[in-house]
Parts: C-alpha cells; sequence; structure tokens
C-alpha cells in the first residue's frame, strides 16, 4: 500500500476517535525459542506499560509557559475494555497474523502493563515477521483502542515558566489490535500522539479564555460597583 494511502487511513481512524500508541519505555518484544515451544513462533511483550509517564510532546510557548504534555495508563485501565476480537498485525495494517478470537493471541494485565502472547505459526507471513523479531528489526509493539474515561493534571514551574501536563488514561474502551513495528515507525503513532496533545493543549486554552473571561466580569463589577459609590458621594 502506498505510504500516503496508508496515512490517509489511520489519519481518518484517528479522526474518529482511535488512538494509536507505541511502547518505547519498555521494547522488550522478542521471539521465544522455538524448540522449547514446540517448534511454534511465538513473540511476547507488552504493548503498553502501567503507571509510567511518557511524553507526547513539548509545545514551545503556550502563554508563556513551555509545555510538556504526558500520559500514562492506569493499571486498572483495561478493567472493563472490549477485547472480543482483537487482531495482531505489523504497523497496523495488512494480514491478521494471530487473533485472541482463535486462540493464537493472548492479551492479559499482568504488573508490568498489558502482556502481549502471539503465536503466527498458523498465518503464512508469520515466519518473515519471527525472524525480524528474532533479528531485532522489529523491535516494539504498539496498540490501536479508543479511550472512554481521562483525567489532567498539572506540575507548574512559574519561576522557570514550564508547565507539565500529565493524561492519565483512566478506561480504554475497546482494544482494535496490537502491532510489531520497527524504529523509525510508520504506524501513525507519532500522529497520534501529537493529535492526543493538540487536544489537551486546547482544553488548556479553554480553561484559560474561561479564567479570563470570569476575571474580566469581575473587574467589570468592581469597577460598576465603585462608579455607583462614587455618584452616591
Amino acid at each position: 500500500m502506498p505510504m500516503s494511502e496508508k496515512f490517509e487511513k489511520i489519519l481518518k481512524k484517528i479522526e474518529a476517535g482511535r488512538q494509536f500508541r507505541r511502547n518505547d519505555l519498555h521494547p522488550e518484544f522478542r521471539a521465544l525459542d522455538r524448540e522449547a515451544n514446540g517448534g511454534d513462533m511465538i513473540v511476547e511483550g507488552h504493548a503498553t506499560t502501567f503507571d509510567e509517564e511518557y511524553d507526547l510532546y513539548t509545545y514551545d510557548d503556550w502563554d508563556g509557559y513551555r509545555v510538556t504534555v504526558a500520559e500514562k495508563v492506569d493499571r486498572n485501565a483495561f478493567a472493563e475494555t472490549d477485547m472480543s476480537d482483537v487482531i495482531f498485525l505489523y504497523d497496523h495494517e495488512g494480514r491478521v497474523m494471530a487473533r485472541n478470537r482463535n486462540n493464537t493471541l493472548t492479551i492479559q494485565p499482568d504488573n508490568t502493563g498489558l502482556f502481549i502472547r502471539a503465536n503466527l505459526s498458523g498465518s503464512d507471513l508469520g515466519p518473515g515477521l519471527f525472524s525480524d523479531i528474532q533479528n531485532g528489526y522489529v523491535d516494539r509493539m504498539s496498540m490501536q483502542f479508543t479511550v472512554a474515561k481521562d483525567s489532567r493534571t498539572q506540575v507548574r514551574d512559574d519561576e522557570n515558566r514550564t508547565l507539565r501536563v500529565i493524561r492519565t488514561i483512566e478506561k480504554v474502551g475497546k482494544l482494535y489490535d496490537v502491532s510489531a513495528v520497527g524504529i523509525p515507525a510508520n504506524d501513525g503513532t507519532d500522529i497520534s500522539a501529537r493529535s492526543a496533545a493538540d487536544g489537551v493543549i486546547q482544553a488548556l486554552e479553554a480553561e484559560r479564555l474561561q479564567r479570563l473571561a470570569k476575571e474580566n466580569r469581575a473587574k467589570a463589577l468592581k469597577l460598576s460597583i465603585d462608579l455607583s459609590l462614587e455618584r452616591e458621594k
């Protein structure tokens, strides 16, 4: 598929509310020894980690502050997630290489994050991907999902004019796929991360404008009261 066509599809999914994240914190995606697993081609790793912040984007100047938008996934985020039919892909596209519905894909939250174990033996493209993972050409995992609930906290440093905004994904609504990706990746994760960060900045700007409007109304009211008192003298 041409790159432009691929990104058009990804952008449409992002616009529809889907998000993509690559796990760069613990890139321990690995291929297991085939002899120890009855000849099967099994790969495993974590699609995301829990309670660890990762930066989405940094804005050099927002209202005079350098703003970094970070994100983390709550360890209970997948407790109610729709994982009824999750597939394993390469770069979130192409042929399905494993699937939880036919028991070739296992998805299980653990102490680290969302653990993934895929048996690629049943796919005719599996041997090639297994070899790429085994030899270190493909060493990351990414996931496609929707967010059902999130929250924001802020750490402001007025002296250094910096602001760190942490978005916590509290509930994942649906998990669509987990994918093997390489670095540099062409899976849309950077576009999706920037989109999520832009959403946080837009919310901050809306809050700032509301705060300014409230302050201006308070000033106008005070001025009106002062003028009334002055006229009564």
